[in-house]
């Protein structure tokens, strides 16, 4: 045998790349690949706000035969194995839970992704005219670059509570038939001081404001004529008035539907990817399991974009109260400790994206640890910054265990790390469920322009993301 085949076959057996998924997947795999995604971008374009996020889960859940854990404790029902339950919290983040063969006691297999997104929210007093023109104040939320936000077309998201108690649901901006909003931006002619600015300060956080209407109400009499024209228009549709703007949650977000991008229609490109390719495949995972060896649960939390704080994020106890309701109604006699067993004993999968290496922008990744589109869902050992400041590290045994299911499944997977060291960094709920002492890895899709007003997501990536968390939960 020649040294040179020697050589190639020792190269094969000892050195490792990460695989293709299109070069991989035969035909009836690829169909399901593009099937699956349908479904993926349906669900983008019906939740862009948390509430609608939590609604359409619920209302998938209530398909399978999920039923609510308030009704499970008002009739008293004992869980048993197979059962399907959802716990919503305050409309904004939402558990589904498969009780399992083994007790609670033994730990579950948790799934946690976030529903909220960058964007950019309306003050509690936002309507103001100025020179004929109406707009809205806002307040972004999340890490964004403001200067992506101008120019485009925006639809505006609202859930308010009026006056006599009625709640409201506005979307505007969405049907082909509405209006869209902007936020205007200076012309190159003029802006001569403003390309000289930090790309950060050429679009300033007060300078985001939305325009909205430019038709005076008919009446010399009066000032602010655009304003009270807007005023009665959303009075006349919507029953509202200036006062209710300080009981509502208006989010503005990219107007339009997710698409396909590429020729060969290999990507999704939309609004919020970051986290809701994670939140979908999770959903569809656990929608599509019976009765697994351990509770399956997928968490889906609100306010990781602004560091996982309020009572509808991953550090409220949410989470924790659910599970023990869950051990009040199985066990003959409730116990504090079963809880913290039940929790300790877990395994979880965070799943959340993490920033795909970039041929535009090389220069902040590391070529050798950088997660690819369309080579599968990414491990992430560590988050963080730097020195790996605020991260949750996962253990090797946990590592292997997961590698190894994925392996057994079929599941193409990479590992991936965001960007070169002391370049920046991110986090994720996992350290907060790491407190309980569970076993934690990052696990998700990779994207490119992540936090833009439309993200990338490969389509592959997106169904080998299913694949893994289904065979998470089976495991």
């Amino acid at each position: 045998m020649e040294k040179s085949t020697e050589g190639k076959m020792l190269q094969e057996s000892l050195t490792h790349k990460w695989k293709n998924v299109w070069e991989c997947i035969e035909k009836e795999e690829r169909e399901k690949v593009f099937e699956i995604n349908e479904e993926y971008k349906n669900f983008l374009d019906k939740g862009k706000t948390e509430r609608e996020a939590v609604k359409e889960i619920i209302r998938l859940a209530t398909e399978k035969g999920y039923v609510s854990l308030e009704e499970i404790i008002q009739k008293g029902i004992k869980p048993s194995p197979g059962m399907k339950i959802y716990a919503s919290n305050k409309d904004k983040s939402i558990v589904l839970i498969v009780i399992g063969k083994e007790s609670l006691e033994k730990g579950m297999h948790i799934i946690g992704s976030h529903l909220d997104a960058p964007r950019i929210d309306l003050k509690q007093f936002p309507l103001y005219e100025d020179e004929s023109l109406a707009l809205l104040k806002t307040h972004y939320y999340g890490g964004i670059k403001k200067y992506q936000w101008v120019t485009l077309p925006l639809a505006l998201h609202g859930f308010l509570i009026k006056e006599n108690g009625e709640k409201v649901d506005i979307v505007i901006g969405e049907d082909e038939s509405d209006p869209v909003f902007f936020i205007t931006d200076l012309l190159p002619h003029l802006a001569k001081d403003q390309m000289q600015k930090k790309m950060d300060e050429g679009i300033t956080g007060e300078g985001l404001n939305v325009l909205i209407g430019s038709i005076p109400y008919k009446d010399k009499d009066i000032n602010e004529k655009v304003k009270l024209n807007i005023l009665k228009i959303l009075n006349d549709k919507y029953g509202i008035k200036e006062e209710d703007f300080t009981t509502a949650e208006f989010q503005v977000v990219p107007a339009g539907k997710s698409r396909d991008v590429g020729l060969d229609r290999s990507m999704v490109g939309g609004y919020g990817q970051d986290d809701r390719v994670c939140a979908f495949t999770s959903l569809k995972a656990i929608l599509d399991i019976d009765t697994p060896n351990n509770t399956a649960v997928a968490l889906f939390v609100d306010k990781e974009e602004i560091g996982s704080v309020g009572n509808t994020s991953m550090e409220s106890k949410f989470f924790e109260n659910v599970i023990s309701e869950l051990v009040n109604l199985t066990e003959d006699k409730y116990s504090e400790l079963i809880v913290k067993r039940a929790l300790a004993n877990s395994s979880v999968l965070s799943a959340d994206t993490v920033g795909a290496f970039d041929p535009n922008y090389p220069e902040v990744m590391d070529k050798k640890n950088s997660p690819y589109i369309g080579k599968g869902i990414v491990l992430v050992k560590y988050t963080g910054s730097r020195g790996k400041g605020g991260c949750n590290d996962a253990n090797s045994e946990y590592i292997a265990k997961i590698r190894k299911i994925f392996n057994d499944n079929n599941v193409i997977w990479q590992m991936g790390e965001l960007g070169k060291v002391d370049q920046g960094g991110g986090g994720t709920i996992a350290y907060i469920l790491a407190n309980y002492g569970m076993e934690v890895v990052d696990c998700g899709v990779s994207l490119l322009s992540v936090h833009a007003p439309y993200e990338i997501a490969s389509k592959a990536d997106v169904y080998m993301a299913y694949k893994g968390y289904k065979a998470f939960y089976k495991a």
